[in-house]
């Protein structure tokens, strides 16, 4: 299924948080990773109500340096009780610019919701 295209908005609160939080980690092009996040746009959601979006940063903008258009954090997400639920990932365009942030999930159900930051750690209601 092709994203669906939206009026671009900006980031919300939940998309903030989590791109604030995976974005903390120290690799290289992190820091121009989160110099980028005051300048991202939200342009296309992956399908009805789905928490998976592309994003677009306004230019000028410093970019990043990445070998992969995949942003190398391992951002596990787990329920209250510690089951693995799945994890997010933050896609790039060329290495360079925020490009997509998915919540890639092994429940039964799609989320509706991003996980929270709870004690430095991702966590979504079972």
């Amino acid at each position: 299924m092709a994203p669906l295209s939206i009026d671009p908005r900006p980031l919300n609160a939940d998309e903030r948080a989590v791109l604030e939080h995976i974005l903390s980690a120290e690799f290289d092009g992190a820091s121009q990773l989160r110099n980028q996040l005051h300048r991202t746009k939200v342009t296309a959601v992956w399908g009805p109500d789905s928490v998976s979006v592309d994003l677009r940063v306004r230019e000028p903008c410093e970019h990043a340096a990445l070998p992969t258009e995949l942003v190398p954090v391992d951002a596990h997400v787990h329920d209250p009780s510690g089951a693995y639920a799945g994890e997010i990932l933050v896609w790039t365009d060329r290495g360079a610019t925020l490009a997509a942030l998915e919540f890639a999930w092994v429940t039964d159900e799609m989320p509706t919701s991003l996980p929270a930051v709870v004690d430095g750690r991702l966590s979504w209601p079972s």
